[in-house]
């Protein structure tokens, strides 16, 4: 399957079960990238509130859920989590073993996924993050048992578009959510202590939130594309007697990296429990 998405990467059919924001940031990457063509792509959501965000992209809509499967082959299930087990049986009759399912669920394990759907049926899971929505997520996929490495590694090719796709195994999942889904909160809370420290020594609101953020996406970049260890960046940018080290030493006073890494592990945990329930 890979190989043909290779070499026809915009005609294949691509349906979303629920069109809330997350699906319209990943089918909006899709069409974005090319992967995918706005006219293959059909989203079913109960009424239009939704849909009409899919619409003004080009992609065709339904308020038939059946529908979606009965026209699309890959097809991401992007509903609720409580809302998900109805939905699966309501599409069960209608799948065959030519369809991949995807979920976007949170915290609805691939065994639940699996006996809710008939046997052997090839399903897959993503946790993306809200950047997903500016193409610059950061995803982890696990596959079911009857999932291989070719539907693996077509769901990763599609969702780089998206932004940075990895497979794990299902138990990191749960941890994804914890440091990548909620991390987005944890670096908000940051960016905003950054700007007010600013604003605290004069500067001007608007301009130290846009130099915040700025520093926040320009180490990032200097960690993925030099492959760096954050520590060794770290090292370069302090240097002895500097403004660097004495603004560390405030930093671990305050004890931010034992916080911060707290506030993952209690994400996590959290994660975890709604997993079970």
């Amino acid at each position: 399957m890979a190989a043909v998405a290779a070499a026809k990467p915009t005609s294949r059919r691509v349906g979303f079960v629920g069109a809330g924001r997350m699906a319209e940031a990943i089918a909006q990457g899709l069409i974005r990238a090319g992967k995918v063509e706005a006219q293959h792509v059909l989203a079913s959501a109960p009424t239009d509130r939704n849909l009409c965000h899919f619409r003004a992209l080009g992609c065709q809509t339904t308020h038939s859920n059946q529908e979606v499967l009965q026209s699309c082959s890959l097809v991401f299930f992007a509903t609720k989590p409580h809302v998900l087990p109805a939905v699966l049986a309501e599409v069960a009759p209608v799948v065959t073993a030519e369809h991949v399912l995807v979920s976007v669920a949170a915290g609805v394990p691939l065994s639940s996924l699996e006996e809710l759907l008939p046997p052997h049926t090839r399903v897959l899971r993503i946790s993306p993050n809200l950047p997903c929505v500016v193409q610059e997520g950061a995803m982890v996929l696990a596959r079911g048992r009857h999932a291989g490495s070719s539907e693996a590694e077509l769901l990763r090719t599609l969702l780089e578009a998206c932004g940075q796709c990895e497979e794990v195994p299902e138990a990191q999942v749960d941890v994804h959510t914890g440091l990548s889904g909620s991390g987005v909160a944890f670096v908000c809370v940051f960016s905003e202590a950054l700007a007010e420290g600013a604003i605290k020594m004069g500067m001007p609101s608007g301009l130290a939130h846009r130099i915040a953020a700025q520093t926040l996406l320009g180490t990032a970049k200097m960690l993925l594309q030099e492959g760096q260890h954050p520590a060794q960046l770290r090292t370069d940018v302090c240097t002895p007697g500097g403004t660097t080290i004495h603004g560390l030493h405030a930093l671990e006073q305050g004890g931010l990296r034992a916080a911060t890494m707290s506030a993952v592990e209690a994400a996590t945990c959290r994660a975890k429990e709604l997993s079970r329930k």
